[in-house]
């Protein structure tokens, strides 16, 4: 039987559900092998098991055969599957704990695999974009928060900018087609930021209805 360990929520990704005039534009979550590469370093933990079966095989060949040389890199090459496998675990966990949103008023941020927050970004709290873009597509979209917002560097990891951790920017990571997802964003946000905001003057007992940017 299937179960969904969020099914909780009244929008998958949100703790509660839209206003009226707030829609769904995309959702998404990391790619769990782009993840394991690019937060976890998962190449990286490769290369150096690899390394050190190379150094114990050459090591061995000094006094013994070949094939007997390559059977004393067996548990480098064990300890190194058995890391790589538990680095793939961990990003597979979080890219399935993983929802993130775009709405034409804001981005939303569901994070954590052991605990479990949202955030919640306006578009006006978001001063930049970038988008960290890979091959096949996969891509990160970092984003530099403005006024006197600030997000903590540890709680959010590794849904950042990697090593920004002074002004931390939120970072939609790993996602397949980023490049897309980027247009989306920068759209929603041009026209959040731009649109009209009507407010009341009752001055004097004048009534006026002034007209201007968010």
């Amino acid at each position: 039987m299937s179960h969904d360990d969020f099914n909780f929520e009244p929008v998958r990704g949100l703790p509660e559900k839209l206003p009226r005039d707030e829609h769904i534009l995309w959702q998404g979550s990391p790619d769990p092998w782009a993840l394991a590469k690019e937060a976890l370093g998962v190449k990286w933990v490769a290369a150096y098991f690899l390394a050190l079966s190379a150094w114990r095989v050459g090591a061995s060949m000094t006094g013994e055969s070949f094939g007997v040389a390559l059977t004393h890199a067996i548990p480098f090459v064990v300890i190194g599957t058995l890391a790589c496998g538990i680095l793939y675990g961990i990003a597979w966990m979080q890219s399935r704990a993983t929802v993130y949103t775009l709405t034409n008023k804001r981005v939303a941020m569901r994070i954590g695999a052991a605990l479990t927050m949202t955030l919640n970004l306006p578009y006006t709290w978001i001063g930049n974009a970038n988008l960290d873009l890979r091959k096949g597509g996969t891509g990160t979209i970092a984003m530099e928060l403005i006024g006197e917002t600030r997000l903590s560097y540890m709680m959010t990891w590794p849904h950042v900018r990697p090593w920004k951790m002074a002004r931390t920017q939120p970072a939609l990571r790993c996602i397949p087609e980023a490049g897309k997802v980027a247009a989306i964003l920068a759209e929603a946000a041009e026209a959040r930021v731009n649109e009209p905001k009507v407010t009341r003057n009752t001055d004097a007992g004048a009534i006026a209805v002034a007209v201007a940017a968010e």
